[in-house]
């Protein structure tokens, strides 16, 4: 029966991977990323797409080449829009539909921008720019459509609407002026919002497949993380409330309120930053491959790596596979090429025994820069070197 359990709730989650929009926004903080991958004019970088606000974001330090893969199409499609929408050249509205996540002139816009996209990413969009549609409704903004959003939205709904005492809590904490008021306030939320349904829920396969996270990465954590999930989800929340200034943190604002502010938002939305991006936009290029076909495809000696946390699914999944996306890797790389990536476990030892002999690890810088992160939500930070 187990089994048999496993096996639909796999199925459940191909299924989402493979016919929806997972990521409207990116969930690794570009921040910390710039600091560990000292980007510059002859950086050719591959990377995951996600929602490709990292790499408008990367675009800000000059590189040569971002080469963003994704096995979704529809996550090539979004950052298509974003490229696109800023070679418009209208920054107003611009933030409006990705700031504010709408616009009362949504479909003009998108029609004077269509051509501009690739078949594939007008297929999708001629469906789906409704998402930027106005209106006073629950799901209001672009942020709570697609998998991801969905959560956000209901995380919201219960907050405000069903959990009703946390509301006022979760508001004060959004206008806190320090940690120590944060901490103070976070204490209330926690305890209203940890009651048996949430705990329920959190364990659910269905609900860590809309945000992402495949089946192998829940065992991961309840392996590696004392007390599992629950505990796992718990402390990250109550760490990134209670030791991250809450001011500037723009991942959980925008899923707390449906949008960003002009304060509190991605590089890539601030209008200082605007001409830049519609100068460099067309070094980013997108393929909807998966990482070792690239490679194969497009060989080359790229000088970093951005993997976020999908070897996570791999390492439990596909091990074959991850040794050959490894072997490609480093076939692709020169002595001091840059990799990153992220796990939801505690430590790196999920690598093929190869990739660890071809690696110099930089545990320090990352250790330090993991506890600012403004996500907060992944169990380790990695940052090598191919020797």
């Amino acid at each position: 029966m187990k089994k048999i359990i496993n096996s639909l709730n796999d199925g459940f989650f191909r299924m989402v991977h493979g016919h929806r929009l997972i990521y409207n926004t990116c969930w690794e903080d570009p921040a910390i990323d710039r600091k560990l991958l000292a980007l510059g004019p002859e950086s050719r970088i591959v990377m995951i797409t996600s929602a490709g606000c990292n790499a408008l974001d990367y675009l800000l330090d000059n590189p040569a080449q971002i080469h963003a893969v994704d096995v979704n199409p529809r996550q090539n499609a979004l950052l298509e829009l974003k490229t696109a929408l800023i070679l418009r050249g209208d920054h107003e509205d611009f933030f409006k539909m990705l700031g504010g996540g709408s616009h009362d002139n949504y479909t003009t816009i998108y029609h004077s921008i269509r051509d501009n996209l690739s078949e594939e990413a007008r297929n999708f969009w001629d469906g789906k720019i409704r998402y930027f549609k106005p209106g006073r409704g629950l799901r209001r903004s672009f942020y709570y459509h697609g998998t991801s959003g969905w959560v956000a939205w209901f995380f919201s709904i219960y907050v405000f609407y069903i959990k009703r005492e946390a509301g006022p809590h979760v508001r004060k904490l959004l206008a806190a002026k320090s940690l120590a008021e944060q901490r103070t306030i976070y204490e209330q939320i926690d305890g209203c919002i940890w009651d048996g349904f949430n705990r329920w829920i959190i364990r659910q396969p269905a609900l860590m497949s809309l945000v992402g996270v495949p089946r192998s990465q829940v065992r991961l954590i309840d392996e590696t993380y004392p007390g599992g999930l629950e505990h796992y989800v718990r402390n990250k929340l109550r760490h990134v409330f209670t030791t991250v200034p809450i001011r500037n943190n723009y991942f959980w604002r925008v899923y707390l309120n449906g949008a960003y502010t002009a304060d509190c938002c991605p590089n890539y939305l601030k209008p200082e930053n605007f001409a830049h991006l519609q100068q460099n936009v067309h070094n980013i290029q997108t393929y909807t491959l998966t990482l070792t076909k690239f490679l194969r495809q497009y060989p080359g000696r790229y000088s970093h790596y951005i993997l976020l946390d999908h070897q996570d699914w791999m390492a439990g999944n596909a091990p074959e596979a991850l040794e050959e996306e490894w072997e490609m890797i480093l076939q692709n790389s020169l002595p001091g090429t840059k990799i990153l990536f992220r796990s939801a476990g505690l430590d790196h030892g999920f690598l093929p025994r190869a990739a660890k002999q071809a690696l110099r690890f930089f545990a320090w810088r990352t250790d330090n820069l993991h506890v600012t992160d403004r996500v907060g939500t992944y169990g380790s930070l990695h940052f090598a070197e191919v020797a």
